[in-house]
């Protein structure tokens, strides 16, 4: 194909080119990242600032195309030690974390906020996404930097994920990044304990005098109530939850116990009101409660249920307590899992008692937890879901897809059980409403039948 440019793409603007199709392929320029409406550039398994096609570099030219992708995505990322990280050559050397337990004593141990931005490892040179992917920083942002590697989160503000994904994946440099600050929490290369990475980072950064890079604060946790008022704090502000980070551990690559994450869910009670066949292994006994709030919200509770529960499960009218993350728009809680037997006497739904807070150990999903709602108070920013069941007689799944705006959430799972919960971020909804279509029709390809959600 030759190099010659036709025209390029101010932001924003749109360009049709004919192609084999009957209808002309539609070019865009969203922050720098173009895309194109034909299955070439669509069904590529890269990240979207990295693709091009055929049509794009006929409208750009050959040159720009490879200046723009070249350097997209890196090939190599160094460790901290200036080899190449064996857990994935592609992707930064990052600490990961696990769950807290709930009965880890986490005394003594440092605490800082879990920011709602976006992970971000400072090679020295540009920043990096936990895939490997390149974050296009202003050279202003940057120029003061020092030239060893960080870890952080660039993040713009509590509740603002969405708006600081939408600017540090745009490719044009944009002054939207006066928004952002960049948040660091370590110094992978320094081979020290915890406390001396963290003075290290103070002094250096103490001395780039730079507005928008800080040192996250950090603080010891005196023991079990500290780490639950501590939690409760953020959480009114707005906050995700809570990182504790073990005194003396060293930077390590992958995910470690040295480094917890907690969140809270919540308890509450519900009256059995009916029972639900099994199915697959479960047939033959109880598949899940039929259970009611006392606001006659009714939900099924299928997760958490032993085998003993299932055989001989709660009585209809008897009081369970149940565990879930957050309430939907229609006052539904999410992701709802058995505990115990509250009482076996037989009450109404009125009778049930209010949700209690209580921390939990588990974190099914990423997301924060709203303010609880009733079914009529406005909508929350939870997207429409559409379910669908799968059954060949070996196995029963579900999978459900919803997009709100740019994001796309996939939660999915053996059907009884809470799932999993994936999501993806796009440059443009059209980008992410063709990849939900892609997705469901995938799935039904594959013999997916929608179906009434449980939940």
């Amino acid at each position: 194909m030759g190099g010659a440019a036709m025209a390029d793409l101010a932001e924003g603007e749109v360009f049709e080119m004919k192609g084999s199709a009957a209808q002309p392929y539609v070019i865009k320029n969203t922050g720098g990242v173009y895309s194109c409406s034909c299955p070439a550039w669509r069904n590529q398994s890269i990240a979207i600032e990295s693709r091009t096609c055929k049509h794009i570099r006929k409208l750009r030219g050959d040159a720009a195309e490879t200046e723009r992708i070249g350097n997209a995505v890196p090939t190599k990322v160094p460790s901290s030690s200036g080899s190449v990280s064996k857990v994935d050559s592609d992707k930064p050397p990052l600490l990961l974390a696990h769950a807290w337990d709930n009965t880890t004593d986490l005394s003594d141990w440092w605490i800082s906020e879990k920011l709602d931005g976006v992970r971000a490892y400072w090679t020295g040179k540009h920043f990096l996404s936990r895939e490997g992917n390149q974050y296009h920083a202003p050279d202003w942002f940057i120029k003061d930097l020092p030239d060893v590697p960080l870890d952080g989160e660039l993040w713009i503000d509590r509740g603002k994920f969405q708006r600081t994904v939408s600017v540090v994946r745009r490719q044009d440099k944009s002054d939207h990044w006066k928004e952002v600050r960049f948040v660091v929490f370590d110094a992978p290369a320094q081979q020290d304990p915890f406390e001396q990475r963290l003075e290290f980072l103070r002094d250096t950064i103490a001395e780039l005098k730079c507005l928008h890079t800080k040192v996250l604060d950090q603080e010891r946790c005196s023991g079990e109530a500290h780490l639950r008022k501590k939690l409760a704090e953020i959480e009114a502000l707005g906050g995700e939850g809570l990182m504790l980070r073990q005194p003396a551990s060293l930077y390590e690559v992958g995910r470690s116990t040295t480094l917890l994450k907690v969140k809270t869910f919540f308890d509450a009670e519900a009256v059995v009101v009916d029972h639900t066949a099994g199915k697959g292994r479960h047939k033959g006994r109880v598949g899940a409660l039929v259970v009611q709030l006392d606001d006659g919200t009714q939900f099924n509770v299928g997760t958490g249920l032993s085998d003993a529960a299932r055989a001989n499960p709660p009585a209809v009218g008897s009081v369970i307590t149940f565990r879930y993350q957050e309430l939907t728009d229609g006052g539904v809680p999410r992701f709802p899992s058995f505990l115990r037997v509250a009482s076996n006497d037989k009450v109404t739904a009125a009778q049930a008692k209010s949700p209690k807070k209580e921390t939990s150990t588990k974190v099914v999903t990423e997301e924060k937890k709203p303010d609880q709602k009733k079914s009529d108070q406005k909508k929350s920013d939870q997207p429409a879901m559409e379910y669908f069941e799968f059954s060949d007689g070996k196995s029963e799944k579900f999978w459900e897809i919803g997009r709100d705006g740019c994001e796309v959430t996939v939660r999915y799972g053996r059907i009884g059980t809470a799932g999993q919960v994936q999501k993806k971020t796009f440059a443009t909804d059209d980008d992410a409403q063709k990849h939900e279509d892609k997705l469901i029709e995938q799935k039904t390809g594959k013999g997916y039948k929608a179906a009434k959600s449980p939940s």
